[in-house]
C-alpha cells in the first residue's frame, strides 16, 4: 500500500495538483483538511478528505476510515480531538476505530511516529509550515510488517525517512 498524504494547503490548489502530478503511482490520496476548496474541487477528486477548522464546505465530513489490503486507516483534521495541545485524544479514537494507522493535520509540524503500533503521520502543511523551513507532505508505504514514511518538501526534494517496525 502506498500513500500519498497532505494537509493545510489553505486554498492553494495548484500546489495540491502539483503534488498529485509527480506521485501518480499511488494506491490513495490523502488530504487532513484545511483545503479550503469546495468539496467537489477537481484536485480534490478521488481524494479521501475530510474537514478542518478553516473549510466552510460542509459536506466534507469531520472522519474518514477506510481499509486497503486489511489495513484500517483513519484520518481526522485534529482541531476536534485537540491535537495542538495532545495526541492523546487522537490516539484514543484511533483506538475505538481499530486503525492500525492515524494521518491528521491542524498543528502544520511535520512528524510520524508508532505509538502501540499504530502508525500516527501529520504531513505538515504544504503553504504554512510550523517547525521547520520547508512546506511539506509524506509518501507513507505499508509492506511486510513494515510503514515507511519519507517527507518531501513542496518542489518534491525528500527532507527525510523513517521507518517503522511493528512489534509482534
Amino acid at each position: 500500500m502506498k500513500l500519498l498524504v497532505m494537509s493545510d494547503t489553505h486554498g492553494d490548489a495548484e500546489v495540491i495538483n502539483r503534488v498529485r502530478k509527480a506521485h501518480e503511482n499511488v494506491d490513495a490520496i490523502i488530504h487532513c483538511g484545511d483545503s479550503e476548496l469546495p468539496f467537489d474541487h477537481p484536485y480534490l477528486e478521488g481524494v479521501k478528505k475530510v474537514r478542518g477548522n478553516c473549510d466552510r464546505d460542509t459536506r466534507f465530513p469531520e472522519e474518514e476510515l477506510f481499509e486497503w489490503n486489511d489495513v484500517k486507516v483513519f484520518i481526522a483534521h485534529g482541531h476536534l480531538l485537540n491535537v495542538k495541545a495532545t495526541t492523546m485524544n487522537l490516539l484514543y479514537r484511533t483506538k475505538e476505530l481499530e486503525a492500525n494507522a492515524a494521518f491528521f493535520g491542524h498543528s502544520h509540524v511535520l512528524g510520524a511516529e508508532l505509538v502501540d503500533n499504530i502508525l500516527f503521520v501529520n504531513p505538515g502543511s504544504l503553504l504554512k509550515p510550523r517547525g521547520i523551513a520547508e512546506k511539506s507532505y509524506v509518501i507513507v508505504e505499508f509492506q511486510d510488517g513494515k510503514w515507511t514514511v519519507k517527507a518531501f518538501n513542496d518542489e518534491g526534494v525528500e527532507l527525510f525517512s523513517k521507518q517503522f517496525e511493528l512489534t509482534k
